[in-house]
């Protein structure tokens, strides 16, 4: 039991160690911090002038408050937080608005990115592989390029 115990953390050292898991975790951090910059540039750079622009709506103030009791009368909040704060239940739609953009933008930057590291490649040399048949001058048929007679009509090549 102990063996196989210590057999197992030999093994995930190995597997931890290796540059593959470590830059997958350097990349996992990265893209973490990453996404934390967009979100940012979503709320506060691109959503107050597209608000702006489509009559001062504040899109991170957007959302439905359900019905607060039984018989569905609904209560009217101000903002999330006033509605958070009274209990009712919300459906959040300005925010995952403003989410859907930053995963178009996410994506946008990762496109752009794999296409800048696809230009930075150096396409791998097409090596022409020597032919291995040829066509009989006589009956046009393909042959042994090491043949001297063609098998279908007997001309010698």
């Amino acid at each position: 039991m102990i063996k196989n115990l210590k057999r197992y953390a030999d093994e995930f050292k190995t597997f931890a160690v290796k540059g593959n898991v470590i830059d997958m975790a350097v990349g996992i951090i990265i893209g973490a911090a990453f996404g934390k910059i967009v979100d940012s540039f979503v709320k506060d750079i691109i959503m107050p002038p597209f608000g702006w622009a489509l009559g001062k709506v504040d899109f991170s103030q957007m959302f439905w408050a359900l019905p607060t009791t039984l018989e569905g009368e609904t209560q009217s909040f101000p903002t999330i937080a006033a509605a958070q704060e009274a209990g009712a239940v919300t459906i959040n739609y300005g925010m995952f608005i403003n989410n859907i953009i930053s995963f178009l933008l996410v994506a946008f930057a990762i496109f752009l990115l794999i296409k800048g590291i696809n230009k930075l490649k150096t396409p791998d040399p097409v090596v022409e592989a020597e032919p291995t048949t040829k066509e009989c001058p006589r009956c046009y048929s393909t042959i042994d390029i090491r043949a001297s007679k063609c098998p279908n009509c007997t001309a010698d090549i």
